[in-house]
């Protein structure tokens, strides 16, 4: 059910008594507001539907270090878990390039291999969707499907390694627990991977605490895959096996449209034959203004601080900066130590405003490549992938 036909079923926790009778375009009342917040999550998010459940973290929301639980966005494919029994939970490692496949307990895992904590954003590779002209198929995406937090596990590259890794291994492929939303067990609602050169660097994790706490059961408890830098589908939740493989994974949203982007530039709207397609790897430098929120209101003569966000694919960002003349000029932020190469980095800065007005203030990172951000949409995609354009904010600057 879309959260549209959902709100105008039940609104305010109540079923809307003559709901087939409200006209086309009319908005209730109800509508307004937001749906009943999800469990264990900040009632500030945003739900874009609730089969499966998504839901994004308004820019407010985002100005920890690391992301609280509660407020780190749900991205789903199909329908988590309803029970969990620790006890019997295990990890499979198998596929056509293991050496010797081997199923590990949680226990097991916790036991055999060191415990690493490391700090690593992860972002929805579809995070931007909804600014793409013209509109791209999925979910409506707008900056918030994106968080950092402390991750704790062991190192992937540990636990394949113990299995043992064929020299003909070219990609990794997760399976979760997760059911697909026909309900039909025979169908996977998302099996997709990394290179085995990725798969294989220190950074990844399986994961099974969050903050110091379990993940929540959202976010893919009680066992999910790290992988920073990359599309977090490639960060598979609920995780009950991994194969070694011997071509590129071709499981559910590893082929089409899905997680690709045309080999080379596209008009928009145009369409694009699945062989001009590559799957996304690097995810691109950006930037997220998390304070004050757009809309802002202060007096001429007033400084004016403002602190985000800043991340890319692990290159490092190298320099942070912000305009408030739409990008005819622009001024250096701080930026707060690195906390991991896939952690996001905190700015700030003060900004002046020359008089009274209405102005935008805009965010700019550049990566240690000495790539920036494009003041505007990057290339039309039929799926709306890795819009990196700048966040801005509005900003009222009065006399009085």
């Amino acid at each position: 059910m879309s959260r549209r036909k959902f709100l105008r079923t039940f609104a305010l926790g109540l079923p809307v008594v003559y709901a087939a009778n409200l006209p086309a375009g009319i908005l209730l009342l109800a509508e307004a507001g937001q749906v009943d917040p999800l469990p264990g999550k900040d009632p500030g998010l945003t739900i874009l539907n609730d089969r499966p459940v998504n839901a994004e973290t308004p820019p407010h929301l985002l100005n920890d270090k690391l992301t609280p639980n509660n407020r780190f966005f749900v991205r789903n494919n199909g329908v988590p878990p309803s029970k969990v029994d620790l006890a019997t939970w295990t990890l499979t490692i198998g596929g056509e390039s293991v050496k010797t496949q081997k199923t590990y307990s949680l226990a097991e895992l916790k036991a055999k291999f060191p415990v690493q904590t490391i700090n690593i954003t992860l972002e929805c590779g579809g995070n931007g969707r909804s600014e793409f002209t013209p509109p791209a198929k999925g979910n409506q995406w707008s900056t918030g499907a994106v968080g950092c937090a402390a991750w704790t596990g062991v190192r992937l590259s540990d636990v394949l390694k113990d299995a043992g890794v064929k020299d003909d291994a070219v990609y990794i492929g997760y399976y979760g627990a997760d059911t697909h939303l026909s309900g039909d067990p025979d169908k996977v609602p998302i099996s997709r991977g990394v290179p085995i050169t990725k798969a294989m660097e220190d950074d990844n994790l399986i994961a099974w605490a969050m903050n110091g706490e379990d993940i929540p059961m959202l976010n893919g408890y009680p066992l999910r895959l790290v992988i920073g830098g990359y599309p977090a589908s490639c960060s598979g939740k609920w995780l009950t096996k991994i194969d070694i493989r011997n071509v590129v994974h071709d499981g559910s949203k590893m082929t089409g449209t899905s997680y690709r982007v045309p080999a080379m530039p596209v008009a928009p709207g145009a369409k694009v034959a699945d062989e001009d397609m590559a799957i996304i790897e690097q995810m691109p430098a950006k930037s997220l203004i998390t304070a004050p929120r757009s809309g802002a209101t202060i007096k001429i003569g007033q400084r004016l601080p403002i602190s985000g966000q800043a991340w890319d694919h692990g290159l490092g960002i190298n320099k942070m900066e912000y305009s408030i003349d739409f990008g005819s000029t622009w001024k250096a932020c701080t930026l707060s130590r690195s906390s991991g190469r896939y952690a996001w980095r905190q700015f700030a800065g003060e900004v002046d405003f020359p008089k009274a007005g209405y102005y935008e203030i805009w965010a700019r990172a550049t990566d240690g490549q000495g790539k920036a951000q494009p003041m505007l949409l990057p290339g039309w995609n039929p799926k709306g992938y890795l819009n990196n354009a700048c966040h801005r904010i509005a900003v009222k600057v009065t006399n009085k």
